[in-house]
Formats: C-alpha cells, structure tokens, sequence
C-alpha cells in the first residue's frame, strides 16, 4: 500500500499558523467549528498535513475573501469532497470500460486474424 504524502502529518500548529499567516487560535477554532481534522499525538499535540494545511487556507479564503460563514464553509467542503469522490469513481469506471473495450479489440482481432489464416 501506498501512502500518500500530503496526508501525512508532520506539522504542529505553530508552523501551520505562521505558514498561512494566521493566529493558532483562528486554527483551533476551525478545529472546534469541525472543519478540521488534525493528528494527535500520544500526548495529545496537533500534527497537521499538507492537505490540512490547504485545508486552513480554503476555509480563510471563504471567509474573509468571499464573506462564506462557517455553516456555508462546511456545506462547501463537505461538496467538494463529494465532488472529489464522484470524480474518482468516474475516473475508475473510465478506466474499466476502457481496459475492456481494449481486451474486446484484441479478442476481435484474434478472431479477424483466424478467418484470414483459416
């Protein structure tokens, strides 16, 4: 199995704060507002990805940006992940359909290829 490295948490809040140029407060608010998810360690500190981190900086953009409130940010992330899921299961069915339209080509093309030496 492979991980993906913009889910693994590796930054405490200190850094995430300076990085997108907000107070740790403003974060954990986020935090208690359910918008965001991080890590914790076994003594209870706050590890954050970098989808975390992008995380923080979606949700200060719909804020103070585009006036969003924090019921509308919700609403928002919680489409675009639909969103994003949707996406993938598109991109799954693709690629399904088209590995069996290429083994139905092949098949056919053996079968063409028979008549010819038959």
């Amino acid at each position: 199995m492979r991980l993906d490295p913009e889910s693994e948490p590796c930054f405490v809040i200190s850094v995430v704060s300076k990085r997108v140029k907000l107070h740790p407060q403003t974060i954990r608010y986020y935090e208690r507002q359910g918008l965001l998810k991080p890590s914790r360690t076994g003594g209870n500190v706050r590890l954050y990805s970098e989808r975390d981190v992008s995380h923080v900086e979606l949700i200060h953009r719909l804020t103070s940006k585009l006036g969003v409130n924090l019921a509308g940010v919700e609403v928002i992330i919680d489409l675009r992940e639909k969103m994003e899921r949707l996406r993938e299961e598109i991109e799954a069915e693709h690629l399904r359909v088209v590995q069996e339209l290429e083994k139905e080509v092949r098949e056919l093309r053996a079968r063409l290829q028979k008549r010819k030496l038959g």
